[in-house]
């Protein structure tokens, strides 16, 4: 039986601090009556809170490993967590309202969507490639209960059931890899494993199937081409409010599996897998692209959004460099910044009986809230990558690190179809400032939720001016690795 030192607990203190309040919000939450749900919505935000404080007072700095060598807290982690606390306590925020308008502000839904930032905490900070999946399983489960939230509604059941299938398929891809990978070298942790391929003692027939599933695992939990069919319709299918936390906060998570399991435990297979994700890349960025312009509904133009801007974070993955690194990972963290604005513009100008979904319900919203059209404004420039925005310099430094390892056709290519998923974003803001509204009722945020999306969307300014804030950050947490 394994006794894990004081040091090793220390390490998953802001994981097991999530899990009691996770069990205690639970408890509580049953004994509330309907109007009492307030608590539970406040509790949940302070878990939040209280995660982000231990995760960053629990820092030291260092790259430290623990639990048997399972586990790691280091820069990057810390980054990654503090990201995902913040945009869920927006999220949250944004989505009360909408909840509350249809009856589904329960505790399951806030339980879940712990329970999913629980998951998104191991899986970054995991080290093995058990941990791997059981973070992944964790938070996957959640995600696809939140998607069948609205019982009643066919098209959230239909979405959550082709969710679920797919899902269980990409865990299959990727569980099937780690199996290979596990024969081959014997062991689980990422540094036993890329330390085994290095010698290069090993069948390069097995080590190339072992690389493949896991690249398309990987592939099918990013939505990357050709493994992207479930995100469109899952984005659709779920309650906005969900798609909002599945579009945004989730992709860090990916993010980090992606980092981990490719620059920690297979770098020495950069040939293989470089060439795997140069192929995804050109694929989704030409899909996500071309197709988002034929669609009216907002949630599957951002979906297929989400597709060509996950082809722009593999992109600087597939540098296997350092620099590739920080630029993807500066990449991801904005555009969760910018997903989490642009479906929570969604989610906060629905209201009950009414979806703000297709395109013409943004029809001059210029004239029904100003600062709310300006701050999508900022979102849809951000996306396309107009200046001074904050989406401009997260392509730039991607473009930067990909022309560094002598692949300028694909830097070239990655503008062109930029170019032309600038169109999409822009018919929004046509639409936002140049047609004539549907309807003159005000839009109505709630102070909270507008403060924050205030915040949100100046922040993509902000940052826009003031990049090397966090791309130094970035490029602490991806030196550490």
């Amino acid at each position: 039986m394994n006794h894990f030192p004081l040091t090793d607990i220390t390490l998953v203190v802001p994981e097991l601090f999530m899990l009691g309040m996770i069990c205690a919000i639970l408890v509580i939450d049953v004994f509330l009556r309907d109007e009492q749900r307030g608590v539970t919505y406040w509790l949940t935000q302070a878990s939040l809170v209280g995660a982000l404080i231990l995760t960053l007072t629990m820092d030291e700095g260092t790259r430290r490993v623990g639990l048997s060598g399972t586990f790691i807290a280091d820069p990057l982690s810390v980054l990654l967590k503090s990201a995902v606390y913040v945009l869920t306590i927006a999220v949250f925020a944004y989505s009360r309202r909408y909840q509350e308008s249809r009856d589904l502000f329960r505790g399951e839904y806030f339980v879940l969507g712990l329970a999913g930032v629980l998951g998104m905490m191991v899986l970054i900070s995991a080290y093995s490639l058990l941990t791997v999946y059981l973070g992944l399983e964790l938070m996957s489960l959640a995600l696809y209960a939140m998607v069948a939230l609205q019982r009643d509604s066919g098209r959230a059941s239909e979405a959550a059931m082709k969710y679920f299938v797919l899902g269980a398929l990409a865990s299959g891809m990727l569980l099937y890899g780690m199996s290979i990978l596990y024969g081959l070298t014997g062991t689980l942790g990422m540094p036993e494993i890329a330390a085994s391929l290095i010698q290069q003692n090993h069948p390069p027939m097995a080590v190339t199937f072992a690389v493949v599933f896991v690249v398309v695992g990987l592939a099918f939990k990013l939505g990357a081409v050709p493994f992207h069919m479930w995100v469109p319709d899952v984005y659709e299918g779920a309650p906005s409010s969900v798609t909002l936390y599945v579009g945004s906060v989730t992709k860090i998570a990916a993010f980090a599996m992606l980092l981990r399991l490719l620059a920690e435990a297979l770098p020495s297979t950069h040939a293989s897998w470089g060439g795997m994700l140069e192929l995804m890349v050109v694929l989704s960025l030409a899909v996500g692209n071309v197709i988002a312009i034929a669609q009216t509904n907002i949630k599957r133009m951002l979906a297929y959004s989400t597709i060509s801007h996950v082809g722009f974070v593999m992109l600087g993955v597939l540098t296997g460099t350092a620099t590739g690194y920080a630029a993807a990972m500066f990449y991801v963290l904005i555009y969760a910044l910018m997903s989490a604005g642009a479906f929570g513009m969604v989610v906060l100008l629905s209201r009950k009986g009414y979806e703000a979904e297709n395109l013409s319900d943004f029809s001059g919203l210029n004239e029904r809230s100003p600062w709310l059209a300006f701050v999508m404004l900022l979102f849809m420039f951000s996306m396309a990558g107009v200046p001074p925005t904050v989406g401009f310099y997260a392509k730039l430094v991607v473009l930067q690190s990909v022309i560094q390892v002598d692949q300028p056709w694909l830097a070239l290519y990655a503008v062109i179809m930029s170019v032309i998923g600038a169109f999409y974003y822009l018919r929004v803001v046509k639409f936002i400032y140049f047609d004539k509204p549907v309807t003159n009722e005000p839009v109505v945020t709630g102070p909270v939720a507008g403060a924050i999306m205030s915040a949100n969307g100046l922040s993509v300014l902000v940052l826009g001016l003031f990049p090397w804030v966090l791309m130094s950050i970035c490029a602490a947490a991806a030196a550490s690795l």
